[in-house]
């Protein structure tokens, strides 16, 4: 193979430009797509002076404290010392901070020095945006915006201050650097930034391997019927409805990890809807069309090839929301098909959704609904970066300094190449969402929506319910997922699972991790319940595989052949649909 050239200076501008532009394309004044994160967490703040309640008071002792430190600090790194000495103000990373893990960054007095400047000037921003004299919105907005200007601004994010970069540039005679820009160069051609090596993955050869066909496809969806492992299964089948902005093998990983092939070793029938990435000619569909098409069409299917009397349900993230919907929609129909219902990490009601939605009001709603409302596309790109903002750190700092700065390739994981592999949404069936959800939470109120010509009332839905939601959320926090215990209809039980959005949820029983928590009895306040509940070592999976074989039904001898003759295979599991990239 012939020796590459180096990247020019030229190359190298136009790949950062472009970066930088993409990054910060999603917080255009218009965006109107939920951006935010948790709140920052820096240093130290144990002083009491810190905690008062009067503005004034509050700043004038966060601007005394600060200049105190900063001149402690200055005074100890010209009197030559490493900044250990009691002179020196005790300035340690927020917990999980690994940017600053490196030992070089302590070695050497001008880094370390470096490093407790970055992390007070930090910890003052970030008490100054806590003090300031703001309504409840606008104070969100500054702090979420104090943090994203923070993290940029880490001296781990440039070269000429981060010496493990430095090192590693002299140990490398500058090839470090050169792969860099290489790499920053080929994610330019990509339009996104690389947070796994996708070589080592691919769809339907080692994630959503689970064996299956499918059995009926429109326009927006794929309905995947699987294999049964289990010489008996339950009659009751097992309908899954993923999220419609990311792609469905999230609940068909690797084997091992995979929730679709859990519930089939359980002995259920399981159906898995596969969302179309959304393209030109479906630019004007709805979020009746959604609910129509992606989910009651799949529930007549599911039953029709079923042939039971009742069917079980699942959904998850905005597939939880849409299928609260749908279930409304029979409600008024006084259609009782659906057993049971199983709700991750979902809301219906969005009277607090957290910070997810700081930065959706008024002004956003009305500009996308202008550009997009009536046709139009959200790209599958500006979701991904936004949500990867809301972990920047995390999700985009720790990548820039790994790929671009350190010239190395980032791991091969499972997950984030399952994150970055998103889903385009048809515009008019968004901006419904976030109008009717996130901006005026019109769905938790009985009557106010009609969909598909029925007005919808989630009280009406009187099947039970089985909600997990996870305590390190950023999506959908966890007393906000609780709240749909006051809205339904039917008995709910709610289990709460440790880690966050994805992981919480993912939590495979092969490997039984983590924690859950469990309390029968519900009120209405979710720390009440929390407070009472017990914690249980290891997964929630095999809790709700208990809960939900109570709502399978008999057990019945299980069929090989798939479908039925109304709804022939078409092909194998996955299907084409889920390896549908973004047009």
């Amino acid at each position: 193979m012939p020796e590459q050239s180096p990247p020019s200076f030229d190359d190298l501008i136009k790949a950062g430009q472009a970066a930088l532009q993409q990054f910060l394309s999603a917080w255009g004044p218009q965006a109107g797509v939920p951006q935010t994160g948790s709140k920052p967490e820096f240093g130290n703040e144990s002083e009491t002076a810190l905690t008062g309640n009067d503005p004034g008071k509050r700043l004038a002792a966060v601007q005394a404290d600060y200049y105190q430190k900063h001149l402690a600090l200055w005074h100890s790194f010209l009197g030559g010392g490493d900044g250990s000495s009691q002179a020196a103000p005790a300035v340690m990373p927020a917990k999980g901070d690994r940017r600053f893990s490196g030992g070089e960054w302590a070695s050497s007095p001008y880094f370390d020095y470096i490093r407790k400047s970055y992390l007070l000037n930090a910890n003052y921003l970030t008490e100054m945006a806590r003090s300031a004299h703001f309504d409840g919105r606008s104070k969100d907005k500054l702090e979420f915006t104090t943090r994203q200007f923070i993290d940029a601004m880490s001296p781990a994010n440039f070269a000429a201050t981060n010496p493990e970069v430095l090192k590693l540039a002299l140990e490398s005679n500058g090839a470090s650097l050169s792969e860099g820009i290489r790499n920053l160069i080929e994610d330019f051609s990509k339009g996104r930034l690389s947070t796994t090596r996708e070589s080592e993955f691919e769809i339907g050869r080692n994630l959503a391997i689970t064996e299956g066909q499918v059995i009926f496809e429109s326009k927006l969806i794929q309905l995947i019927q699987y294999s049964p492992t289990t010489p008996q299964v339950y009659k009751r089948p097992l309908l899954m409805v993923p999220p419609c902005i990311n792609k469905y093998y999230i609940m068909d990983m690797t084997p091992e990890s995979s929730l679709v092939r859990f519930a089939v070793d359980q002995g259920h029938t399981v159906f898995m809807v596969s969302w179309r990435n959304a393209t030109p000619e479906l630019a004007s569909l709805t979020w009746d069309d959604y609910l129509q098409l992606g989910l009651l069409d799949a529930i007549d299917v599911v039953s029709e090839i079923a042939r039971a009397d009742k069917i079980n349900v699942l959904g998850f993230c905005v597939g939880g929301t849409l299928l609260g919907a749908a279930l409304a929609i029979l409600a008024a129909q006084d259609d009782d098909r659906v057993a049971s219902v199983t709700l991750l990490a979902a809301m219906l009601d969005f009277s607090d959704p957290g910070e997810l939605g700081i930065f959706i009001d008024e002004q956003g709603v009305v500009a996308r609904e202008a550009s997009i409302g009536t046709s139009g596309i959200l790209s599958g790109k500006d979701l991904s970066v936004a949500f990867s903002s809301l972990r920047a750190n995390d999700m985009v700092w720790s990548y820039v300094v790994n790929n671009y700065l350190k010239g190395r390739q980032p791991e091969a994981f499972d997950l984030l190449f399952w994150n970055a592999d998103s889903t385009n949404l048809a515009g008019p069936m968004y901006c419904y969402y976030l109008r009717n959800t996130y901006l005026e939470n019109n769905l938790r109120v009985p009557g106010k929506l009609t969909m598909l010509g029925k007005p919808v009332d989630l009280g009406k839905v009187g099947a039970p319910t089985y909600i997990l939601a996870t305590r390190d959320d950023h999506i959908v926090p966890w007393k906000t997922a609780y709240l749909s215990t006051q809205l339904l209809g039917g008995k709910s039980r709610f289990v709460l699972g440790a880690s966050g959005h994805i992981a919480g949820v993912v939590n495979p029983a092969s490997k039984n991790r983590r924690s859950h928590w469990i309390n029968d009895k519900l009120s209405k306040d979710p720390q009440a319940w929390l407070d009472a509940a017990t914690e249980v070592p290891g997964t929630w999976w095999n809790d709700w595989a208990e809960w939900l074989g109570k709502h399978g039904g008999v057990k019945i001898k299980a069929r090989k052949n798939l479908g039925n003759k109304l709804y022939r295979p078409i092909e194998a599991a996955p299907g084409r649909y889920v390896k549908q990239p973004m047009a």
